[in-house]
């Protein structure tokens, strides 16, 4: 087979799935089934939920966090924040709201035990201390934008019977690496965290954002709580994978106008955020390497074919016809994708005139899962919040 030929069935793969991707972003515009403000609330008698915030030197948004999550309008709950050995002042800012309101409860955690993740043990120790019927996880980088978004997430729990609801937020995308990089990490998580099969109880997918995880607590008291994955980085994945391995309903919404998250502010957070993140989630070397070349192959490959192509179909050489189909479908690929990207970046809530960035970010994620194949190195160590963590966990 030549090199052209190759070329050619590849550039044709590559555009045979970015036009399917134009039918499931329409797909998902028609159905557009999400939780807003809107939606309906809970009303009558309604259950007592326990809201826990792990957060480890956060003082530039715990207070934002916490003020946003006490004005919820939702009638019986509390509010803890597991203060992880934190070495700046979120302490203290959480001591503070807590002398304004009594719902929040400020739990200070001083070490970490062997063979714990910070996150896992922080929230292991509140949820213990607590006994409300439904668990509420979030994370300190939140900021709600309603104060119903309790009120609705345990509506919908409730009137669908879900055992684990984990409400997607939008993402507060601000400078330039933001729009354009974070979106197309997204975009590779959900080569294999795909809501719809997510949703399936007959799939095996499982996922959950550890930044809104609404769970009953007999859900979480029988996959084995925090102590069960007490090791993992990404332990609001591994939770929904032990949900849905024990039969129990997990659910994941889209959501718009109820919280957003910031994630990370510059270059160098975006590397290191998402290289733990791919880490941590795909968990094995054969799920990044296939990520890795997906990425390479169908998003990157279109804008090699075309000029390539092209060029030697230009020079008449030999397989000339062959090299002039591997660098049309190149192009043709090229332009679905982009026309995809824009769509999908109006979706996202990045800025959609952005869409042409897309390539050369593609290059940056390539880099980003390098660096986290390079953890799976013997020795290798993922360093998170000022945290050591062996390759294993």
């Amino acid at each position: 087979m030549t090199a052209a030929l190759i070329l050619a069935i590849l550039s044709g793969i590559s555009a045979l799935i970015w036009s399917t991707r134009h039918i499931l972003i329409w797909r998902e515009q028609r159905n557009n089934e999400l939780l807003t403000p809107d939606s309906a609330g809970v009303n009558g008698s309604v259950p007592h939920v326990s809201v826990f915030v792990a957060a480890k030197d956060e003082e530039e948004n715990i207070e934002t966090c916490v003020r946003t999550m006490l004005a919820q309008d939702y009638p019986h709950f509390d509010m803890t924040v597991c203060n992880d050995r934190s070495a700046d002042r979120t302490g203290q800012i959480v001591a503070g709201v807590a002398r304004e309101d009594p719902r929040l409860r400020l739990l200070n955690i001083e070490h970490l035990p062997a063979g714990w993740c910070g996150k896992c043990h922080a929230m292991w120790n509140g949820i213990a201390q607590s006994d409300s019927e439904w668990i509420c996880m979030s994370d300190a980088d939140c900021r709600q934008l309603s104060p119903r978004t309790l009120s609705v997430a345990v509506r919908y729990a409730i009137d669908n019977k879900i055992d684990l609801l984990s409400l997607m937020p939008a993402l507060d995308m601000q400078g330039f690496w933001e729009n354009t990089i974070q979106p197309v990490c997204s975009g590779v998580m959900m080569i294999w965290y795909q809501p719809e099969k997510v949703n399936n109880p007959a799939k095996s997918n499982a996922y959950a954002n550890g930044a809104f995880i609404l769970m009953r607590r007999s859900a979480y008291q029988a996959v084995g709580n925090h102590e069960a994955v007490k090791d993992k980085l990404m332990e609001d994945m591994h939770l929904a994978a032990r949900v849905k391995k024990a039969g129990l309903k997990l659910r994941v919404m889209r959501s718009s106008g109820l919280y957003s998250v910031r994630m990370y502010t510059s270059l160098q957070q975006i590397l290191r955020g998402w290289s733990r993140i791919f880490f941590g989630t795909f968990g094995t070397l054969p799920r990044l390497t296939v990520s890795l070349i997906v990425l390479l192959v169908i998003s990157m490959l279109p804008y090699a074919a075309a000029p390539i192509g092209l060029t030697m179909a230009a020079a008449d050489g030999p397989h000339a016809g062959a090299w002039l189909v591997a660098g049309l479908l190149g192009t043709l690929s090229a332009l679905m994708q982009l026309t995809v990207i824009y769509r999908f970046y109006k979706i996202a809530g990045a800025k959609a005139s952005l869409f042409w960035t897309y390539p050369f970010a593609c290059v940056i994620v390539t880099w980003t899962l390098l660096l986290a194949l390079n953890k799976h190195r013997p020795g290798a160590k993922v360093v998170w919040r000022n945290t050591a963590y062996a390759k294993s966990q």
